[in-house]
């Protein structure tokens, strides 16, 4: 397997054509290598067009999909990141290159564990993970800021059937989210932006179709 040619090609043939066009983004995919990321048994597929499996059943995201929240997100670098959803790290180490912290919360312990050890082994030091359930929200305290638990982007890795009010009282004015809602076969990942202390705007971005996050918030069905 020639690796850098797999990467260039999935960099060229999936992730520019889904709309990923901005220079420092794909340059990012060059340098943080995702086969680092991979376990073992399925490096072979590092640069496929698939989700990967995980341990507990969990997956990595597409190339293509990790790609785009980063770009969407439009990071900066004096910004701080929740992450819900560590899996094997590969997001958070993509999301430290370019903000100044991020926050990662995994409710899996030997997720949390592989997360440590490639987090670690990539030498990796603006990330700090906790081992909790972040699907409903996440309560605890900011690494980067202390007791302000309020952060200025959320990247949740798995879908939601709604998006929980924890998550828009977290984020600062002017912050981001970026989050997969609704319920198969039917989701869109959107950014939910908060634009004032009581105001969001919701973009819609793509439909996809996304294992939901274990404990979500589930919608009322009731009718009347």
């Amino acid at each position: 397997m020639n690796i850098e040619q797999d990467r260039f090609n999935m960099i060229e043939q999936q992730i520019r054509p889904w709309d990923v066009l901005n220079q420092d983004i794909l340059d990012l995919l060059a340098v943080v290598k995702r086969e680092a990321f991979v376990p073992a048994a399925y490096r072979s597929l590092a640069f496929f067009d698939t989700e990967i499996p995980l341990p507990c059943g969990e997956n990595m995201l597409e190339p293509k999909m990790e790609a785009r929240i980063l770009q969407e997100v439009a990071l900066q670098k004096h910004e701080n990141v929740l992450e819900i959803g560590t899996g094997s790290g590969y997001m958070a180490a993509l999301l430290c290159y370019k903000a100044r912290h991020v926050t990662s919360i995994e409710i899996e312990p030997t997720l949390k564990a592989m997360a440590d050890q490639n987090l670690s082994d990539y030498g990796i030091t603006n990330v700090t993970t906790y081992l909790g359930d972040g699907a409903r929200g996440w309560a605890g305290t900011s690494s980067a800021d202390g007791d302000a638990a309020s952060y200025d982007v959320i990247v949740i890795s798995g879908s939601l059937p709604v998006l929980p009010d924890a998550f828009l009282k977290k984020i600062k004015v002017g912050g981001r989210i970026f989050a997969i809602i609704g319920e198969a076969p039917a989701m869109c990942g959107q950014i939910i932006s908060r634009v004032s202390d009581t105001a969001y705007s919701t973009v819609k971005l793509f439909e996809t179709n996304v294992k939901p996050l274990r404990n979500a918030l589930q919608p009322s069905h009731f009718t009347f």
